[in-house]
């Protein structure tokens, strides 16, 4: 991306972390080996802005996410309604279009992206039930205020994922009735690496029935496969829009659109905007979601080894 057309930033957030641009960005980084087949990625979003400080943004998200908000004052407009939240330990299923989510004053949040058909092992609810919605702990009968009383005020990041991480091996061990399908694991690689593939093709290419991965994908994504490949596709744009991306896959990312009203019109279709809009209004929520999952592809994808510095720091 050229100094012309840099993404608009929100000059009133202050982040610990941010991209070249100025970007905010979180901490995040791949869960311990043992947890690899049940979370994607673990991440502490810490950013200051002034009490009356109003952000409407928005989250477009291909996984499910145990988000836990410790600090500001929240609203998502879900296919639910509006949700409010403060302090409080969440479920947010996938998204199959932008989410829209307001944030007052400076905002804490930490978080667990799951693989899929983890919600499945784990006997929790049908993702399908849950695309564009969101459900707090206590609503699915899980320790809502144990969640919010781990994080200790004065520990780091670090320690904080290392809590979610023990967490998670006690929620997996008490929970888990199966194992993630591996089928699954195998299309979230297959559509990081490309989404411009055809679910017949990738059948093929997985061993599986056509008709058989439509079913699992349905199940662990909460949406059909050409609906999942599609929203990569569009999430791996949005990620270059934002200058989270590595840009030397820039041609090859616009590539995968037949010309730009092609780009335009899916491009609006799940973000309710155009990419020019895109660009020119602030986003640091999704931003800080789009960096988050753009370094878990590039490390599924092997452009980009654990710990590496990322091309937009």
């Amino acid at each position: 991306m050229n100094r012309s057309n840099r993404p608009a930033v929100d000059r009133a957030i202050v982040s610990p972390n941010a991209t070249r641009d100025g970007q905010p960005i979180s901490y995040s980084r791949a869960p311990a080996p043992d947890l690899e087949r049940w979370v994607g990625r673990f991440y502490v979003t810490i950013v200051g802005a002034p009490p009356e400080h109003r952000l409407d943004c928005g989250l477009l998200s291909d996984f499910a996410c145990i988000r836990v908000q410790l600090q500001g004052h929240w609203h998502a407009t879900t296919a639910d309604g509006v949700k409010e939240s403060k302090r409080a330990a969440m479920l947010f299923g996938p998204h199959s279009q932008r989410m829209p989510i307001t944030v007052t004053g400076s905002f804490v949040s930490v978080g667990v992206f799951l693989r899929p058909g983890v919600c499945h092992a784990l006997r929790g609810p049908e993702i399908s039930t849950l695309t564009d919605r969101i459900a707090t702990f206590t609503e699915l009968s899980m320790p809502e205020q144990h969640w919010i009383d781990m994080f200790e005020p004065d520990a780091s990041p670090e320690e904080w994922v290392q809590a979610m991480e023990r967490e998670m091996r006690s929620l997996v061990a008490h929970r888990a009735v199966r194992e993630p399908d591996p089928v699954s694991a195998r299309f979230e690689a297959a559509a990081f690496a490309d989404p411009t593939v055809t679910v017949g093709r990738l059948a093929e290419e997985l061993g599986v029935d056509q008709r058989r991965l439509e079913r699992i994908v349905r199940r662990d994504f909460g949406m059909p496969p050409k609906q999942v490949l599609r929203r990569a596709r569009a999430l791996d744009m949005a990620s270059h829009l934002r200058g989270v991306a590595d840009q030397a896959e820039a041609e090859a990312l616009a590539l995968r659109y037949y010309d730009q009203s092609h780009l335009i019109r899916e491009f609006t279709a799940l973000f309710g905007m155009s990419p020019r809009q895109f660009v020119e209004r602030p986003q640091p929520l999704m931003t800080l979601g789009l960096e988050t999952r753009q370094t878990r592809r590039l490390e599924i994808i092997r452009r980009l080894a654990p710990g590496d510095i990322k091309p937009w720091e």
